[in-house]
């Protein structure tokens, strides 16, 4: 495949956090997260945060930014005058959007009122609450430190808060969980009224405690009536999915993880954050990828830095694919063409076939992923691959 160096277009920007402490690492988490073990480095490290930033703004090209993530390990560790100054620093540095939406993940176990209202404060419109089960028997199998009443005093706070929107995450497939007590973890997360719920399934990923010692999940059969079952309650309950493992109330999707799957640019700052930055004049997509451990990370004579690569030509088909059909959302196709460099006529005999197979439907101007595409998902990307 060929790409003509000028036929990249500059994609909407976002901004990623990442700050790399929690209590204590999770048996399933395979995320760039670091246990507390001596205190947190809280101002040195937002010092290094603002530091990164400053190297990465040749990446802005002009563009204001149209929402920013706060993720971990624990954001919710920090003090709120450490969310404060990571803000403002920002801020200072960057045009943001006038609705920018600021999203910060908390857990149920390190909420406090106090903290939370700081947070705010600070600039945070949106908390996103990593509640993973109500059932004290699955948290304790998940390696949570809070409990249910924790879980959701956390979310009835965020709902008195003058925030944009708020979203609770829970897993479903557990150990030993059953389709009912799948769906009574639903109901209760329903009955707290988030305008967003990210519900998903645990998956036993490499290097993580699961790996080496895996619990029993529940066979495939059971899978499935749970996300049919699952899926059917929060229809009735006035959810709608837009994405693979997201619902929300009608017009309160996560405008950050919007970005991501429609193939958007994003900064990423702090320890072992990823970015993506389309370099128009170059005709280059490259990923920038920081220093993982946080004291390499914070050590001056390195940089921020660990390592960059390009996406090459002949994966940007997939790379596009991947991200945009786990959206439900019909996908303009100009955005291809536009964000990708590349023809569409180099994607049209995979396109044909996912649309024989049932697995998209396409119209003049879109393509979207149809029920069973998002059910077989992995065989309609596997129609991308050179």
């Amino acid at each position: 495949m060929s790409v003509s160096p000028l036929a990249l277009q500059l994609p909407p920007l976002a901004l990623y956090i990442h700050i790399p402490w929690c209590i204590q690492k999770c048996p399933y988490c395979d995320f760039n997260s670091h246990a507390v073990k001596q205190g947190i480095p809280e101002q040195e490290y937002v010092s290094h945060l603002l530091a990164d930033l400053r190297q990465d703004l040749g990446y802005v090209q002009g563009r204001v930014i149209s929402s920013i993530f706060i993720g971990g390990g624990t954001p919710s560790t920090f003090s709120g005058e450490g969310i404060q100054a990571i803000l403002d620093g920002v801020r200072t540095e960057l045009q943001l959007s006038p609705d920018c939406e600021v999203t910060m993940e908390a857990n149920p176990g390190t909420v406090e009122a106090a903290r939370f209202a700081a947070y705010v404060a600070a600039g945070v419109t949106r908390f996103s609450i990593g509640v993973q089960s109500f059932q004290t028997e699955q948290l304790k199998a998940l390696g949570r430190i809070h409990d249910c009443d924790e879980a959701i005093k956390a979310a009835q706070l965020a709902a008195t808060l003058p925030l944009k929107s708020f979203n609770l995450d829970l897993m479903h497939g557990l150990p030993n969980q059953d389709v009912a007590g799948a769906l009574a973890d639903l109901q209760q997360a329903i009955d707290l009224k988030p305008p967003h719920l990210s519900w998903y399934q645990l998956t036993i990923e490499p290097n993580t405690a699961f790996a080496s010692r895996p619990p029993v999940l529940p066979e495939d059969e059971a899978l499935w009536d749970i996300q049919e079952q699952g899926h059917q309650l929060l229809q009735q309950h006035g959810y709608s999915q837009y994405e693979i493992s997201a619902y929300s109330q009608p017009g309160l999707q996560c405008r950050h993880n919007l970005n991501y799957w429609r193939y958007g640019d994003y900064l990423g700052i702090g320890c072992g954050a990823h970015g993506k930055i389309t370099m128009p004049e170059t005709g280059q997509i490259i990923r920038p990828v920081k220093i993982k451990h946080p004291k390499g990370y914070m050590d001056i004579s390195k940089g921020y830095l660990d390592e960059t690569s390009e996406v090459a030509p002949e994966d940007r088909a997939f790379e596009f694919f991947m991200n945009r059909f786990r959206l439900l959302e019909a996908c303009p196709k100009q955005d291809f063409s536009a964000y990708t460099g590349l023809p569409i006529t180099s994607v049209t005999d995979a396109l044909a076939k996912a649309e024989q197979l049932g697995l998209i439907n396409s119209t003049e101007l879109h393509w979207q992923i149809s029920p069973k595409g998002a059910r077989y998902l992995n065989d309609l990307l596997a129609l991308f691959i050179d």
